[in-house]
C-alpha cells in the first residue's frame, strides 16, 4: 500500500505534486520520489517523509509542467532508496511510472522479462514488472497511438497479476493513468483550468484546488496527449472488489474513495460496533478510541450507546504510523513514544478502548497495560472489524497466517492475551454493510480467506518468505 500522485498541464508541477504528495504521506512514510519532465526527466527520490526529502532548492531542480510522485510502503521487495519511486526506463521514448498495490505473480514474471523479453531489473520493487512489461508491449511498434497504448495495457492486465493503480509519463507522448481489472487500489482525478492530477486519494486533488473529481474505473486507461486532449477507454469490466480496509485503517477520513466518504464509512461502523456490543451487556464508563484513526468510530459509537467520550490517549504527532512500520521491533518502540495516557479520563473507570483492528496483538497489549497502569479499574477492548486471520498479497503487508493473534489464541483467549478485560470484534456482516450500507463488492480477504484471485503457491511461498526477512 503506497501513495500516489501526479499531475500534466500544471504550472509548476514540483509545488503541485509536493502539495498532493504531503496529503497522502499517511500511505507511505520508508521511501518518497518526485519525477518531472522538461525535456529532459528530473528526478529525486529519498528515504523518509517527504517534508525531509525536499526543499525550496528542488523548485529550481525538479521544473516542469507535468510529474508523478510516489510515497513508499514496501509489501514487496526490501525498503530503502534503491527500491523507491518513480521508477524510469528509456526505451521506448522514455516512461516514468509509479504504482499502488502488489503484484502477486512477481517472481513469475520477473523470470519472463529476464529470459524471454531480455528486460534486466535493476532492483526488487514490483512496479518493475508492471514497467518492464508495459514498455516491452509498448515497444513491438513503432507509432505510437491511443489505440497502440490500449493494446499495451490489455497486456498488462492480461499478464500483471495482483493489485495495481498505475501513473506514467511517456516523454513526449502524453500521461497515462490505469487501474487493475478488479479495481483493488483507489485512484481518483479532476480536470481544472488546463491541469490534470491522478491521485490514491481525493484529498489531495484538493489540496491543488481541484474540487470536481471522479474515479479512474476498474480495468481503465486514460490518456492525456501533449496537446490536453483526454481519451479514456475500459478495457475489461468485470465485478470491482475494493480493498475495504482503505475504508477501516488507511485513508484518510476526509477523502472519497469508489464514492464512499471515508469519514462517514466509519461513522457508520461505530455505530454498527454499538448495536453490537448492546447484547453483550457489559457496563462501561467512558469510550476512549486509539488515536487517530479510531476516533471517527469510537465517536460514533459512543453517541449510540450514550456512553461519554474521552480523548485519554494523546498520540505524539512526531511518530509514523506504527502499523506501516517495517519490523516489529519499531513498531513497540514507537508505541512506547508515540502514545501518552491523561489519568484524570482514566482512573477508576470502566474504559471501553476502541481500535481499527488487531494483527499481531503486542500493539493491542501495550496500549491496554498504558491504560491499566494509568488506574483504570477495567479496561476492555472493542474493534470496529473482524479478527484478521488471512495474509494479503494485494497491496498491504498483513503477516503470515502465524503471526496473526487471531490464530494463534481461541476467540475467548485473546482478550487474555492482551490483558483485556473482554474484547468483541465487529462482524463481517457489520463491516461490509457498515462501509457499503448497499454495495458488497469489497476485497475482505484478510478477514474471510475469500480471495477475488488466485495467487500460486510458490509465489506464496516466496512472499511469505520475502516478508519474514523484511520483518526480522
Amino acid at each position: 500500500m503506497c501513495g500516489i500522485f501526479g499531475v500534466t498541464g500544471s504550472k509548476n508541477a514540483f509545488i503541485d505534486l509536493y502539495k498532493g504528495l504531503k496529503m497522502i504521506q499517511h500511505r507511505g512514510q520508508d521511501t518518497c520520489g518526485i519525477v518531472t519532465y522538461d525535456n529532459h526527466f528530473n528526478i529525486k527520490r529519498a528515504e523518509g517523509l517527504v517534508t525531509n526529502a525536499f526543499d525550496e532548492n528542488d523548485i529550481h531542480k525538479l521544473t516542469g509542467t507535468v510529474g508523478i510522485a510516489q510515497v513508499r510502503y514496501p509489501t514487496i521487495g526490501k525498503g530503502g532508496v534503491e527500491n523507491a519511486q518513480p521508477v524510469y526506463t528509456n526505451t521506448p521514448y522514455g516512461i516514468v511510472m509509479a504504482h499502488n498495490g502488489n503484484v502477486s505473480n512477481y517472481y513469475q514474471l520477473y523470470d519472463r522479462l529476464h529470459k524471454k523479453y531480455h528486460r534486466y531489473i535493476n532492483s526488487d520493487v514490483d512496479v518493475q514488472i508492471i514497467l518492464n512489461t508495459f514498455a516491452y508491449h509498448l515497444s513491438r511498434k513503432q507509432n505510437f497511438s491511443f489505440e497502440l497504448l490500449c493494446d499495451t495495457v490489455k497486456q498488462v492486465f492480461k499478464e500483471v497479476k495482483g493489485s495495481y493503480s498505475v501513473i506514467a509519463y511517456i516523454a513526449e507522448k502524453g500521461f497515462v493513468a490505469f487501474r487493475d481489472p478488479i479495481g483493488f487500489r483507489p485512484l481518483a482525478f479532476g480536470r481544472k483550468d488546463g491541469l490534470t492530477a491522478f491521485s490514491s486519494e481525493s484529498v489531495s486533488l484538493e489540496a491543488i484546488g481541484i474540487t470536481d473529481f471522479e474515479d479512474v474505473k476498474p480495468g481503465e486507461v486514460i490518456f492525456i496527449d501533449e496537446k490536453d486532449i483526454m481519451k479514456r477507454k475500459r478495457l475489461i469490466v468485470s465485478e470491482q472488489k475494493a480493498c475495504i480496509f482503505e475504508w477501516v485503517y488507511f485513508a484518510r477520513p476526509d477523502s472519497i474513495i469508489d464514492g464512499i466518504d471515508v469519514y462517514n464509512a466509519r461513522y457508520r461502523l461505530g455505530e454498527k460496533l454499538a448495536d453490537e456490543l448492546k447484547i453483550q451487556k457489559n457496563e462501561y464508563d467512558v469510550i476512549i478510541p486509539v488515536p487517530d484513526t479510531a476516533r471517527t468510530a469510537a465517536l460514533a459509537c459512543a453517541t449510540r450507546l450514550n456512553i461519554p467520550y474521552r480523548e485519554g490517549l494523546i498520540k505524539n504527532r512526531y511518530i509514523g504510523r506504527t502499523f506501516i512500520m517495517p519490523g516489529q521491533k519499531k513498531r513497540m518502540d514507537a508505541i512506547s513514544e508515540k502514545l501518552h495516557p491523561i489519568r484524570i479520563e482514566l482512573e477508576g473507570k470502566r474504559v471501553l478502548l476502541i481500535d481499527d483492528s488487531i494483527v499481531r496483538g503486542n500493539t493491542s497489549k501495550s496500549i491496554v497495560k498504558l491504560v491499566r497502569d494509568a488506574g483504570a479499574k477495567e479496561v476492555h477492548f472493542a474493534v470496529y472489524s473482524p479478527p484478521l486471520r488471512y495474509p494479503c498479497y494485494f497491496g498491504i503487508d498483513i503477516q503470515r497466517p502465524d503471526e496473526f493473534v487471531a490464530n494463534r489464541c481461541e476467540k475467548n483467549k485473546i482478550a487474555d492475551e492482551i490483558g483485556a478485560d473482554s474484547l468483541y470484534y465487529l462482524s463481517l456482516d457489520g463491516l461490509i454493510k457498515g462501509v457499503g450500507i448497499e454495495r458488497t463488492n469489497f476485497c475482505n480477504a484478510c478477514f474471510s480467506g475469500k480471495y477475488p484471485l488466485k495467487v500460486n503457491s510458490i509465489d506464496m511461498g516466496k512472499i511469505h518468505a520475502d516478508r519474514g526477512s523484511a520483518h526480522n
